[in-house]
């Protein structure tokens, strides 16, 4: 890859393997449609390439936190159906129900809200009501289920909403076995029946996030919700490797060596000298850092595979790199060092930074930052806004897609 061999650091992102994710969960859940979740930025990845990958395998819907999110998508030109769900008062209803984006309401607000608008730009908006079935964060409690029902379904008979979705979400499905997981299904069968006993028709149930798509058939419904899986990333240590479950991860993180230089015995590494070599040895500058996304949790632990051996973060992460002890290997500046990616090469893998960082696989790859080209691969021509594109794939760098 001659073109990105001088970049300072680089996220490859295998747009094939989202593809092949993509179809793996299609045919765990065959029977339901799959939402894509492209929120804070595709997990890391970038929205854009990733949605528009994630559309050619078969998503049929597409899912972000923020409307903001949503409209991004659809300044990029993606079409079809997309979902936002985390709403504030005042927010950019307007916009997204000009842009046929499908909106999520967790309370009354939300819906007064929805409609009000609705009214002033003569559009009938596509609502979501979310049910708190257990998770105890967005959503609408069973308790006050039965009056943000009445209301919608007046709202809907006025032509201002109409219901296509009825959803919520799991607290623990990534705990095989945990009994919340049985009480929200329960929960949310009953709520579902409430609202449709009361006159609700909607167009798809949705509860099923990564790791209820890969274990829990019964909570398939109408549509399932792939966010980390899709990228390739295991939901939990619990539920195996990305390997064990047929999925392939999509980011590869590297950086290129800095600089490689002689050490004697003794000599303190990095801030507060919390490493010491052990004997006269080689360091190697890694020129990535907090700053970057890089943990500074992983500090003195996190694995690098530099010249075909694993070495570990030697003292603490800086802001803008960190070292390595290289044993007394020596290799060019310039050389690859990949922090993480598929093991293709034996570097190690994002749940391996999670444990390193006592954080999940999720953090690491959401938190590299914009100052980390994205670098896909096999990517497709991109299309003009409002079309689908198709044509050749090949390699593309480009800065992370939060415009």
């Amino acid at each position: 890859m001659n073109e990105t061999a001088s970049l300072r650091a680089r996220a490859e992102i295998d747009l094939d393997a989202l593809r092949a994710n993509v179809r793996v969960l299609r045919e765990r859940a065959a029977g339901a449609q799959l939402m894509a979740v492209l929120k804070s930025d595709a997990y890391g990845h970038g929205a854009l390439p990733c949605a528009r990958a994630a559309r050619e395998a078969g998503a049929t819907w597409l899912g972000t936190a923020t409307p903001q999110e949503a409209l991004a998508l659809r300044a990029g030109g993606l079409d079809g159906r997309v979902l936002c769900w985390l709403w504030t008062p005042g927010g950019p209803w307007a916009e997204a129900i000009e842009a046929d984006v499908d909106v999520s309401v967790s309370a009354l607000w939300a819906l007064r809200e929805v409609v009000a608008v609705a009214g002033a730009v003569g559009r009938t908006a596509r609502i979501h009501l979310k049910a708190d079935t257990g998770l105890g964060r967005n959503g609408c409690r069973p308790a006050d289920w039965p009056v943000l029902v009445t209301e919608a379904l007046a709202a809907e008979k006025a032509g201002r909403v109409r219901i296509a979705g009825l959803w919520s979400h799991f607290a623990c499905a990534d705990e095989p076995g945990h009994p919340s997981i049985a009480a929200q299904l329960g929960v949310f069968r009953d709520m579902v029946a409430y609202a449709e006993k009361e006159g609700v028709e909607p167009e798809v149930r949705h509860l099923a996030n990564s790791p209820a798509t890969l274990t829990l058939p019964e909570a398939h419904f109408d549509l399932v919700r792939t966010g980390i899986a899709m990228y390739g990333i295991s939901p939990s240590p619990e539920l195996g490797t990305p390997a064990d479950l047929g999925l392939r991860p999509v980011m590869t993180l590297a950086a290129s060596l800095a600089l490689v230089k002689d050490a004697p015995a003794g000599h303190g590494v990095s801030y507060g000298h919390h490493y010491t070599t052990p004997a006269d040895t080689t360091l190697g500058l890694i020129p990535v850092g907090y700053a970057d996304g890089v943990p500074r949790h992983a500090s003195g632990r996190g694995p690098v595979l530099v010249g075909g051996r694993t070495r570990t973060v030697a003292g603490r992460v800086a802001m803008d790199q960190f070292v390595v002890d290289l044993g007394g290997d020596r290799p060019e500046p310039g050389a690859e060092a990949v922090l993480f990616g598929p093991g293709d090469r034996g570097e190690p893998s994002v749940e391996d930074w999670a444990v390193a960082a006592d954080t999940i696989g999720y953090e690491i790859v959401t938190r590299i930052g914009s100052r980390v080209p994205r670098v896909y691969v096999g990517e497709r021509a991109a299309p003009r806004p409002g079309a689908h594109g198709s044509g050749g794939s090949g390699p593309h760098e480009s800065p992370t897609d939060d415009d």
